[in-house]
């Protein structure tokens, strides 16, 4: 018990970190609203609630994603920026790709961690995995046509990106985390794909839709 709620409170430092890069993302959001809703009316589409609530869940996890992945470690806690203004460390501090290169983690033991339950390394094996679960879950959902591969190929270029990408942020490149997070949005198309299985009338309201509200698609069908 002990063990999970020690894992329940290290989650809740990281949900913390990810809050203001996700009001960020939401402005994003509503600032581009007019111009996507647009763009649907041009093609003869509609996105209905459904669909932008699904899509603004996106956003927000993937502005949050971004705030743990791509910015130096602890960016957006408090006692970084305190320890910024005076001076102790660098606001951002962007570092050579010489000087990081050398330290990319090569060998893969992803499966090591999870033969040590209630350790560090296990708890981050499984936040690997599972945190890439939307990554592969909303595609799949909002996109038409899903397919299993879909979360699989969206998890692996977003996980490529980001491990490439930590080179310059002061950030550990590991081709374990790579794997997981691949793994972990695979597990997240497959469960789309279930849910379209089980309930395709539900899922059928994450789709964009012709205006006559009959067929789904991404271009109105030719007169």
């Amino acid at each position: 018990m002990s063990t999970l709620l020690w894992y329940l409170e290290i989650t809740w430092d990281y949900v913390k970190q990810m809050l203001p890069s996700m009001a960020v993302g939401v402005g994003a959001f509503l600032a581009l609203w007019p111009w996507r809703r647009r763009r649907l009316a041009r093609a003869g589409l509609v996105s209905r609630p459904a669909r932008e609530a699904a899509l603004l869940l996106f956003v927000l996890f993937a502005a949050g994603l971004a705030a743990l992945t791509v910015f130096p470690s602890n960016f957006w806690t408090l006692s970084h920026w305190q320890a910024a203004f005076r001076g102790e460390v660098a606001f951002f501090r962007i570092t050579p790709l010489w000087e990081s290169v050398r330290y990319i983690g090569w060998r893969p033991y992803f499966y090591e961690p999870f033969l040590h339950p209630g350790s560090w390394v296990f708890y981050m094996a499984l936040a690997n995995t599972l945190i890439f679960l939307p990554v592969g879950f909303f595609p799949n959902l909002l996109w038409r046509r899903p397919r299993w591969w879909k979360g699989a190929a969206v998890g692996f270029c977003a996980s490529f990106a980001v491990e490439f990408l930590q080179l310059f942020v002061n950030r550990s490149t590991d081709v374990d985390d790579l794997i997981l997070n691949t793994l972990g949005a695979c597990l997240g198309g497959l469960l789309a794909l279930l849910l379209g299985r089980l309930a395709p009338q539900f899922t059928r309201k994450f789709q964009v839709e012709v205006q006559n509200g009959r067929e789904t698609g991404d271009r109105a069908p030719a007169p």
